[in-house]
């Protein structure tokens, strides 16, 4: 059977038919595509497999873990910061190995299309110690999903399976297995001496993975998605491309697919004899990869002699950003028809809070307030919201990471900074920002928060927020007082009694949280479609 699928439909569908019995969670573009679609899978509902979200990415990479101990396979999904979330987990993986096969998906955004950076995940998976794979094509996503977990289960380790945005959030016809493959069964072959990381015994397990890397070499040297094309004669240039970068290299080339010499590189650890086998057939090598200089690092340490290496270190291809076709023609002398970027015939679109939102009475609520302040500082943080910082609210002063509103609120009142205004949205707070609270109330910080609550995880579509319904008890339970726990519906009708308690917190010398609460626009509007259509 063949369908047309996202790349990360594709991975979700391969994770399904190859055995899947959990995948865990937090949303997170491009990323979130997996998730929801396991989720609306009538073949993974029948199949009872897991798939709500998780608070956190932590917190969903110790459950997949949990699920690889008792033997059945798991999948946990994130974008490339939500991997820094989950570094510590996601790390000592390695030392306790698997029972069941583990893959972590990890999608990367080069361009910064909706994240804060643009870091390359491989870096934290050869760090790790263990296996990488990297699709070039969405039915290679597919396949790999059954190998990668196939492979979990032969080396005791987890997998990393790195995507970039273009594969995640591209379509292809992708060729299914006639038959899924049944879930594992529960089994109680691990061992405690590997996954009770004492010291004596993650000893033993370090040096075993380890030992392990040359034949996780030897395996990438052998693997069917790594491809040496010399076609029978030398080069001038060589090109090694990883993921969708191969791609982006078949495509520049066109008809003259022989002109240069190829080495695809899908599975990791990189294989270096075939880099050197590479080399010995080419004058020089251009290396085609998305993200960081991965590679291209690597090769300039496999390399025995002095061959030119060039792409993004050198400047052949652009240091930052997403590759595309054109830059790889420039970078192999190939003419390019110039004027046809996207970015020369589409006008831009800045992105603003949707009309109706309560973020934007928040907002004018507590700039209307602060205005009475000198120097008063907010402390934003990841969400829709952090779009207060544009036109015409201007109302945010920084925006880090996942929960550091409140604690750099917090750091900056430590500092002797008056008014600090910490702004955070709903699932955000239940993501990272519950322990910041908690420092804050035992210092009795004087900050003040908003947690501003639109009943939903807003900026990546809609999903289920964890804290729904429980935040007036989570800060009481972490201490905040009754009298300075306030709950207010974001509605210009009601920017009198806003305002009136924005100003009564400030004025507080303590902890104080604010819960404006309203349901985001648009899941409102899908609400209703769908109230109306079961009528």
């Amino acid at each position: 059977m063949k369908k047309l699928l996202l790349g990360d439909e594709a991975i979700a569908q391969g994770a399904i038919d190859a055995g899947l019995s959990g995948v865990y969670a937090y949303p997170g573009t491009p990323s979130t595509e997996i998730t929801e679609y396991i989720q609306n899978s009538k073949l993974a509902a029948e199949r009872g497999i897991h798939s709500r979200w998780s608070a956190n990415e932590k917190t969903a990479m110790e459950a997949a873990l949990g699920m690889s101990f008792m033997g059945k396979r798991a999948m946990v999904c994130m974008k490339h910061v939500g991997l820094n979330v989950a570094a510590d987990p996601f790390v000592n993986s390695a030392m306790t190995g698997t029972n069941g096969g583990l893959i972590v998906l990890v999608a990367d955004d080069p361009s910064m299309h909706s994240s804060q950076d643009e870091q390359d995940s491989r870096y934290l998976g050869k760090f790790a110690m263990i296996p990488i794979f990297e699709p070039s094509s969405q039915q290679e996503a597919y396949d790999m999903m059954d190998k990668a977990f196939e492979m979990s289960e032969q080396v005791m380790l987890p997998v990393l399976m790195r995507v970039t945005t273009r594969m995640a959030h591209s379509r292809a016809v992708v060729e299914l297995k006639d038959e899924p493959r049944q879930q594992n069964a529960i089994n109680y072959d691990a061992e405690a001496s590997s996954w009770v990381l004492l010291p004596a015994n993650a000893r033993k397990r370090n040096e075993k993975v380890t030992a392990q890397q040359p034949e996780l070499e030897q395996m990438a040297m052998q693997s069917e998605y790594n491809q040496l094309k010399t076609f029978g004669k030398h080069h001038k240039t060589g090109v090694v491309a990883s993921g969708i970068a191969w791609n982006y290299l078949l495509e520049a080339l066109g008809s003259d697919a022989e002109s240069v010499a190829m080495l695809k590189v899908s599975q990791y650890p990189l294989p270096k004899q075939l880099v050197r086998d590479l080399a010995a057939e080419c004058d020089e090598l251009l290396i085609a990869e998305e993200g960081q200089p991965f590679i291209e690092e690597m090769v300039r340490g496999v390399l025995e002699s002095s061959m030119p290496v060039k792409g993004r270190l050198s400047g052949e291809l652009p240091r930052t950003g997403e590759l595309n076709p054109d830059h790889m023609k420039r970078a192999l002398g190939i003419a390019v028809e110039e004027g046809h970027e996207a970015s020369q015939v589409v006008a831009p679109r800045p992105p603003a809070l949707c009309q109706g939102c309560g973020h934007r009475d928040v907002y004018a609520a507590l700039n209307d307030v602060l205005r009475e302040y000198e120097n008063a500082r907010v402390f934003g943080d990841i969400g829709c919201y952090t779009l207060g910082f544009l036109p015409p609210y201007r109302a945010i002063h920084t925006c880090v990471d996942m929960g550091a509103s409140i604690t750099m609120a917090k750091g900056a009142a430590d500092a002797g900074q008056w008014p600090a205004v910490a702004i955070i949205g709903d699932s955000t707070f239940t993501h990272s920002g519950m322990t910041g609270l908690l420092d804050a109330v035992n210092e009795n910080a004087n900050i003040t928060v908003i947690i501003s609550d639109n009943l939903t995880t807003g900026m990546t579509g809609g999903q289920d927020s964890a804290g729904t319904n429980k935040f007036e008890a989570i800060c009481r339970g972490l201490g905040v007082e009754e009298d300075h726990l306030h709950v207010v519906v974001p509605l210009p009708k009601n920017m009198e009694e806003i305002t009136r308690i924005i100003r009564q917190e400030i004025e507080y010398k303590g902890v104080s949280v604010i819960i404006p609460r309203r349901e985001c626009m648009q899941t409102l509007q899908r609400h209703l479609k769908q109230k109306k259509a079961k009528q």
